[in-house]
Protein backbone atom coordinates (compact mmCIF):
# COMPACT_ATOMS: atom_id res chain seq x y z
CA UNK A 1 0.00 0.00 0.00
CA UNK A 2 1.14 3.39 -0.89
CA UNK A 3 3.09 5.76 2.23
CA UNK A 4 1.43 9.28 1.71
CA UNK A 5 3.34 11.62 4.48
CA UNK A 6 2.34 15.01 5.35
CA UNK A 7 4.77 17.44 4.56
CA UNK A 8 2.78 20.63 5.61
CA UNK A 9 -0.07 20.57 8.07
CA UNK A 10 -0.51 24.44 7.46
CA UNK A 11 -4.42 24.26 5.78
CA UNK A 12 -5.08 26.29 2.22
CA UNK A 13 -7.74 27.02 1.39
CA UNK A 14 -6.89 26.25 -2.50
CA UNK A 15 -3.34 24.44 -2.60
CA UNK A 16 -1.99 25.00 -5.81
CA UNK A 17 0.96 25.22 -8.09
CA UNK A 18 3.74 22.92 -6.09
CA UNK A 19 7.17 23.62 -7.63
CA UNK A 20 10.57 21.66 -6.18
CA UNK A 21 13.31 24.07 -6.78
CA UNK A 22 16.30 22.11 -7.89
CA UNK A 23 19.27 24.17 -6.70
CA UNK A 24 17.67 25.17 -2.99
CA UNK A 25 16.27 21.38 -2.73
CA UNK A 26 12.92 22.84 -1.45
CA UNK A 27 8.83 23.14 -2.62
CA UNK A 28 7.17 26.03 -3.18
CA UNK A 29 2.98 26.56 -3.37
CA UNK A 30 0.45 28.49 -3.08
CA UNK A 31 -2.99 28.92 -1.10
CA UNK A 32 -4.52 31.02 -4.23
CA UNK A 33 -7.04 32.09 -2.09
CA UNK A 34 -5.52 33.03 0.78
CA UNK A 35 -2.82 34.73 -1.10
CA UNK A 36 -0.03 33.43 0.30
CA UNK A 37 3.10 31.62 -0.94
CA UNK A 38 4.64 28.42 1.16
CA UNK A 39 8.06 27.33 1.05
CA UNK A 40 9.24 24.00 2.72
CA UNK A 41 13.34 23.82 3.20
CA UNK A 42 14.97 21.00 5.49
CA UNK A 43 11.81 20.66 7.28
CA UNK A 44 10.57 24.29 7.71
CA UNK A 45 8.22 26.37 6.67
CA UNK A 46 7.27 29.26 6.24
CA UNK A 47 5.17 31.64 3.54
CA UNK A 48 4.76 35.09 2.06
CA UNK A 49 1.77 37.26 2.47
CA UNK A 50 0.55 39.24 -0.85
CA UNK A 51 -2.66 41.64 -1.57
CA UNK A 52 -4.16 39.76 -4.41
CA UNK A 53 -3.88 35.99 -5.87
CA UNK A 54 -0.98 34.13 -6.10
CA UNK A 55 -1.23 30.50 -7.83
CA UNK A 56 2.01 29.54 -9.77
CA UNK A 57 5.92 29.57 -9.88
CA UNK A 58 8.32 28.87 -11.91
CA UNK A 59 12.49 29.28 -10.32
CA UNK A 60 15.16 31.97 -12.31
CA UNK A 61 18.05 31.14 -10.17
CA UNK A 62 18.57 29.98 -6.58
CA UNK A 63 17.27 33.12 -5.20
CA UNK A 64 14.90 34.16 -7.48
CA UNK A 65 11.42 32.85 -8.91
CA UNK A 66 8.87 34.22 -11.43
CA UNK A 67 5.44 34.26 -9.41
CA UNK A 68 2.05 35.07 -11.60
CA UNK A 69 -0.45 36.56 -9.81
CA UNK A 70 -3.77 38.39 -10.69
CA UNK A 71 -2.13 40.91 -12.54
CA UNK A 72 1.05 40.17 -13.65
CA UNK A 73 4.03 38.59 -13.52
CA UNK A 74 6.71 38.78 -11.55
CA UNK A 75 10.33 39.14 -10.29
CA UNK A 76 10.07 37.68 -6.49
CA UNK A 77 13.25 37.84 -4.59
CA UNK A 78 13.69 34.54 -1.95
CA UNK A 79 15.28 35.71 0.91
CA UNK A 80 13.78 39.78 1.15
CA UNK A 81 10.08 38.83 -0.06
CA UNK A 82 10.19 41.49 -2.50
CA UNK A 83 9.00 41.42 -6.01
CA UNK A 84 9.26 43.59 -9.18
CA UNK A 85 7.12 43.36 -12.39
CA UNK A 86 7.91 42.03 -15.78
CA UNK A 87 4.75 41.93 -17.28
CA UNK A 88 0.80 42.26 -16.61
CA UNK A 89 -1.64 39.55 -17.18
CA UNK A 90 -5.27 40.41 -17.78
CA UNK A 91 -4.02 43.55 -15.44
CA UNK A 92 -7.29 45.49 -16.43
CA UNK A 93 -9.35 42.23 -15.86
CA UNK A 94 -11.44 42.18 -12.79
CA UNK A 95 -12.97 39.28 -13.62
CA UNK A 96 -10.00 36.72 -13.92
CA UNK A 97 -6.61 35.50 -11.91
CA UNK A 98 -3.83 33.15 -12.84
CA UNK A 99 -4.28 29.63 -12.39
CA UNK A 100 -2.17 27.04 -13.53
CA UNK A 101 1.11 27.29 -14.90
CA UNK A 102 4.78 25.83 -15.36
CA UNK A 103 7.87 26.18 -17.62
CA UNK A 104 8.72 24.65 -20.41
CA UNK A 105 12.23 23.31 -22.28
CA UNK A 106 13.13 26.39 -23.79
CA UNK A 107 12.97 28.74 -20.58
CA UNK A 108 9.39 29.75 -21.37
CA UNK A 109 6.60 30.11 -18.53
CA UNK A 110 3.33 28.76 -19.23
CA UNK A 111 0.48 30.66 -17.36
CA UNK A 112 -3.43 30.37 -17.63
CA UNK A 113 -5.94 32.36 -16.15
CA UNK A 114 -9.80 31.90 -15.07
CA UNK A 115 -12.59 33.74 -13.86
CA UNK A 116 -12.73 34.30 -10.08
CA UNK A 117 -16.15 32.75 -10.03
CA UNK A 118 -15.05 30.54 -13.00
CA UNK A 119 -16.74 32.20 -15.56
CA UNK A 120 -17.32 30.40 -18.31
CA UNK A 121 -14.61 31.02 -21.06
CA UNK A 122 -13.41 34.35 -19.13
CA UNK A 123 -9.65 32.73 -19.10
CA UNK A 124 -6.88 31.95 -21.06
CA UNK A 125 -3.48 30.38 -21.75
CA UNK A 126 -0.43 32.35 -22.37
CA UNK A 127 3.47 31.77 -22.62
CA UNK A 128 5.93 34.44 -21.47
CA UNK A 129 8.84 34.07 -24.05
CA UNK A 130 12.27 36.70 -24.10
CA UNK A 131 10.10 39.35 -22.17
CA UNK A 132 6.34 39.42 -23.82
CA UNK A 133 3.45 37.71 -22.92
CA UNK A 134 1.70 36.05 -25.88
CA UNK A 135 -1.58 34.50 -25.51
CA UNK A 136 -1.87 31.17 -26.56
CA UNK A 137 -5.35 29.25 -26.01
CA UNK A 138 -8.58 31.47 -25.67
CA UNK A 139 -12.12 30.59 -24.32
CA UNK A 140 -11.05 28.95 -21.23
CA UNK A 141 -12.91 28.03 -18.05
CA UNK A 142 -10.12 26.70 -15.70
CA UNK A 143 -7.41 26.44 -16.86
CA UNK A 144 -5.02 23.53 -14.86
CA UNK A 145 -2.95 20.28 -16.16
CA UNK A 146 0.06 22.67 -18.18
CA UNK A 147 2.84 20.09 -18.85
CA UNK A 148 5.73 19.39 -21.35
CA UNK A 149 6.84 15.98 -22.65
CA UNK A 150 10.71 15.46 -21.66
CA UNK A 151 11.65 15.91 -25.53
CA UNK A 152 9.69 19.00 -25.58
CA UNK A 153 7.83 17.42 -28.62
CA UNK A 154 4.60 18.83 -26.98
CA UNK A 155 2.78 20.77 -24.47
CA UNK A 156 -0.35 19.21 -22.20
CA UNK A 157 -3.03 21.18 -20.56
CA UNK A 158 -7.27 21.43 -19.58
CA UNK A 159 -9.70 23.21 -19.21
CA UNK A 160 -11.56 21.33 -16.46
CA UNK A 161 -14.93 21.39 -16.85
CA UNK A 162 -14.49 19.85 -20.12
CA UNK A 163 -12.64 17.07 -18.91
CA UNK A 164 -10.33 16.41 -21.23
CA UNK A 165 -6.61 16.64 -21.07
CA UNK A 166 -5.71 18.17 -24.34
CA UNK A 167 -1.99 17.66 -26.44
CA UNK A 168 -0.42 19.86 -28.31
CA UNK A 169 2.43 19.87 -30.69
CA UNK A 170 4.91 22.11 -30.54
CA UNK A 171 8.08 23.74 -32.91
CA UNK A 172 11.15 24.08 -32.26
CA UNK A 173 11.02 27.53 -30.16
CA UNK A 174 8.56 25.96 -27.81
CA UNK A 175 5.54 27.79 -29.82
CA UNK A 176 2.19 25.53 -30.64
CA UNK A 177 2.57 23.64 -34.06
CA UNK A 178 -1.36 23.03 -35.39
CA UNK A 179 -4.18 22.47 -33.41
CA UNK A 180 -4.47 20.52 -30.21
CA UNK A 181 -6.01 17.39 -29.68
CA UNK A 182 -7.86 14.89 -26.90
CA UNK A 183 -4.60 13.05 -25.30
CA UNK A 184 -7.12 11.64 -22.37
CA UNK A 185 -11.16 12.17 -22.53
CA UNK A 186 -12.54 12.00 -18.20
CA UNK A 187 -15.91 12.00 -19.22
CA UNK A 188 -17.20 8.87 -18.71
CA UNK A 189 -15.45 8.30 -15.78
CA UNK A 190 -16.90 11.67 -14.89
CA UNK A 191 -13.86 12.70 -13.38
CA UNK A 192 -12.33 16.56 -13.25
CA UNK A 193 -8.41 16.82 -14.35
CA UNK A 194 -6.43 19.57 -12.35
CA UNK A 195 -2.87 20.41 -12.30
CA UNK A 196 -0.43 17.74 -14.02
CA UNK A 197 2.96 17.26 -14.41
CA UNK A 198 5.22 14.83 -16.70
CA UNK A 199 7.74 12.03 -15.26
CA UNK A 200 11.01 11.24 -17.05
CA UNK A 201 9.69 8.59 -18.74
CA UNK A 202 7.12 10.99 -20.85
CA UNK A 203 3.97 9.37 -18.61
CA UNK A 204 1.63 12.30 -17.28
CA UNK A 205 0.82 12.95 -13.82
CA UNK A 206 -3.13 14.36 -13.24
CA UNK A 207 -4.30 15.39 -9.61
CA UNK A 208 -8.39 14.53 -10.14
CA UNK A 209 -10.38 17.16 -8.38
CA UNK A 210 -13.03 15.69 -6.08
CA UNK A 211 -11.72 12.37 -5.73
CA UNK A 212 -8.86 12.20 -3.79
CA UNK A 213 -6.07 10.95 -6.27
CA UNK A 214 -3.04 11.40 -8.72
CA UNK A 215 -3.69 8.99 -11.89
CA UNK A 216 -0.50 8.41 -14.05
CA UNK A 217 -1.17 7.91 -18.03
CA UNK A 218 1.38 6.43 -20.30
CA UNK A 219 2.47 8.39 -23.46
CA UNK A 220 -0.47 6.95 -25.17
CA UNK A 221 -2.80 8.13 -22.59
CA UNK A 222 -3.37 4.40 -20.98
CA UNK A 223 -4.36 4.32 -17.26
CA UNK A 224 -0.91 2.91 -15.76
CA UNK A 225 -1.43 3.58 -11.64
CA UNK A 226 -3.94 5.56 -9.09
CA UNK A 227 -1.57 7.55 -6.46
CA UNK A 228 -4.55 8.13 -3.61
CA UNK A 229 -4.21 11.04 -1.42
CA UNK A 230 -6.62 10.93 1.96
CA UNK A 231 -8.28 13.97 1.23
CA UNK A 232 -10.66 14.77 -1.81
CA UNK A 233 -9.61 18.24 -3.56
CA UNK A 234 -6.10 17.09 -4.91
CA UNK A 235 -5.35 20.08 -7.10
CA UNK A 236 -1.74 19.62 -8.72
CA UNK A 237 1.43 17.17 -8.33
CA UNK A 238 5.15 17.97 -9.05
CA UNK A 239 8.07 16.16 -8.43
CA UNK A 240 11.33 16.58 -6.36
CA UNK A 241 13.69 15.24 -3.69
CA UNK A 242 17.17 14.06 -3.85
CA UNK A 243 16.38 11.30 -6.13
CA UNK A 244 12.98 13.48 -7.72
CA UNK A 245 11.06 10.47 -6.62
CA UNK A 246 8.92 11.83 -4.32
CA UNK A 247 5.35 13.20 -5.40
CA UNK A 248 3.90 16.24 -3.66
CA UNK A 249 0.70 16.67 -4.02
CA UNK A 250 -1.33 20.01 -2.94
CA UNK A 251 -5.30 20.17 -2.03
CA UNK A 252 -7.74 22.28 -0.89
CA UNK A 253 -10.17 22.67 1.94
CA UNK A 254 -12.61 24.84 0.02
CA UNK A 255 -15.98 22.62 -0.41
CA UNK A 256 -14.89 20.07 2.32
CA UNK A 257 -16.51 19.63 5.63
CA UNK A 258 -15.12 18.41 8.70
CA UNK A 259 -12.22 16.74 7.14
CA UNK A 260 -8.65 17.14 8.89
CA UNK A 261 -6.66 16.24 6.25
CA UNK A 262 -8.53 18.93 3.65
CA UNK A 263 -5.94 21.27 2.11
CA UNK A 264 -2.76 19.69 3.31
CA UNK A 265 0.29 19.28 1.39
CA UNK A 266 1.33 15.40 1.20
CA UNK A 267 4.11 13.78 -0.17
CA UNK A 268 4.37 10.02 -1.93
CA UNK A 269 7.47 8.27 -2.10
CA UNK A 270 6.85 6.74 -5.82
CA UNK A 271 10.29 5.02 -7.10
CA UNK A 272 9.55 7.13 -10.03
CA UNK A 273 11.43 9.55 -11.35
CA UNK A 274 10.39 12.55 -12.38
CA UNK A 275 11.72 15.56 -14.43
CA UNK A 276 13.56 18.58 -13.19
CA UNK A 277 11.72 21.42 -13.32
CA UNK A 278 12.70 23.70 -16.29
CA UNK A 279 14.59 27.25 -15.27
CA UNK A 280 12.60 30.37 -16.70
CA UNK A 281 14.91 32.62 -18.43
CA UNK A 282 14.01 36.10 -17.84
Amino acid sequence: MTSVSVLSTEPCLLGEGPLWHPERGGLFWFDILGKRLHCNEAGTTRFWQFDEYVSAAGWVDRDTLIMASATGLWRFDIESGTRTPLAPLEAENAVTRSNDGRADPWGGFWIGTMGLNAEQDAGAIYRYFGGEVRQLIANVTISNAICFAPDGSCAYFTDTPKRQIMRMALDSDGWPAGDATVFIDLNDAGLNPDGAVVDAEGCLWNAQWGAGRVARYSRDGALLSVWPVPTPHSSCPAFGGAKMQTLFVTTAAQGTIDDPDAGKTFSIQTGITGQREHRVLI
